[in-house]
């Protein structure tokens, strides 16, 4: 295995949420989160997320109060549910009836850049 940070366990669980939302969006981001290191102190560490992020999520005794970020929480939930909202598009045009009328959709405002 490689490297490990220690975090909260909500923390941990929301960023394995935006992991397998951005692997299912096709997308990456850096996200940068509150770790315990190993002085006790608590500090910063930033992690890629991806379509290729192999990342797990391991229970761990530590002597120091559990990390906790609720506004980190909410941001990553939030940014999961904007995730899952633009992968949920459904565009519907009315087909012609028996002409040879085609209907074009236009479908680059749908996606975000």
């Amino acid at each position: 295995m490689g490297d490990s940070v220690l975090t909260g366990s909500a923390i941990a669980e929301a960023l394995l949420d935006l992991a397998r939302a951005l692997a299912q969006a096709q997308t990456a981001e850096t996200v940068e989160i509150p770790t315990r290191l190993d002085d006790g102190a608590v500090g910063r560490s930033t992690l890629l997320l991806g379509p290729a992020s192999q990342i797990v999520s391991d229970t761990e005794e530590s002597p120091y109060e559990e990390i906790v970020d609720d506004a980190l929480v909410q941001r990553l939930h939030t940014q999961i549910g904007e995730l899952a909202a633009g992968g949920r598009v459904v565009v519907a045009a009315p087909i012609p009836a028996g002409d040879d009328q085609t209907v074009a959709l236009d479908l680059d405002g749908l996606y975000p850049r």
